[in-house]
């Protein structure tokens, strides 16, 4: 699962999934400023090499992580960084960063640690947004930067216990805990069953997240 957040006329993608190619040619508007990652598992950035275009621009696009996410994405990527970069390989600046809030192309952004079972990796707040996915634990800390969101957007993979993700069940206990106006469930596999059957069980104001889905706040 990603997002794009259009904000203060910037458009940023959290993270780039390997469906990132079919996703953007879906898009109503193809642009792109610069991506935040969550983390380093391939399902949130296995389609980064197909941010090539957008590197046409300034001649590199800006990728704005945490430092263990920037070095795998050097080791999955070694023809994108170095002195000698193949020709026509997409170029990245590198944003290092960590639990304070940044400034990611002239957005603030404030980082939400939060526990992928013993990896520690952020959920982001932007504004009213907070978007948090691949979350199992979420410490007091967080909880406290969570304050005041009108928008959460939280993994919940599945209603069976799962050692590194929370379950529907877990997540709509953090909603509860957070008292968003709205909330989406998002990172569903399979087993959370058909959308149709599945919605009927979440209280009002929490939804299922679905790939296209445009929510404005």
């Amino acid at each position: 699962s990603s997002a794009l957040i259009r904000t203060e006329g910037k458009t940023i993608l959290i993270d780039c999934g390997p469906d990132f190619r079919m996703q953007m040619l879906r898009a109503t508007d193809y642009h792109l400023d610069a991506m935040i990652a969550t983390h380093v598992h391939y399902d949130h950035v296995g389609g980064v090499d197909d941010l090539r275009p957008y590197c046409h621009r300034l001649g590199y696009f800006p990728i704005y992580a945490r430092s263990e996410v920037l070095k795998d994405l050097r080791m999955k990527m070694p023809y994108s960084f170095g002195a000698n970069p193949y020709p026509g390989a997409p170029r990245f600046q590198e944003h290092e960063v960590g639990d304070e809030p940044f400034c990611c192309e002239g957005v603030m952004v404030t980082p939400l640690p939060v526990w992928h079972g013993k990896l520690l990796i952020n959920g982001y707040r932007i504004g009213d947004l907070a978007y948090i996915t691949d979350a199992k634990t979420i410490d007091e800390s967080t909880f406290e930067r969570l304050a005041g969101v009108r928008l959460l957007v939280i993994n919940g993979l599945r209603f069976k216990e799962h050692s590194t993700h929370f379950t529907i069940a877990e997540a709509l206990e953090v909603i509860r805990r957070v008292n968003p106006e709205q909330a989406y469930i998002t990172h569903l596999c399979h087993d959370a069953g058909f959308y149709a059957d599945s919605e009927k069980i979440l209280p009002e104001g929490v939804h299922f997240a679905y790939d296209g889905l445009v929510v404005r706040i």
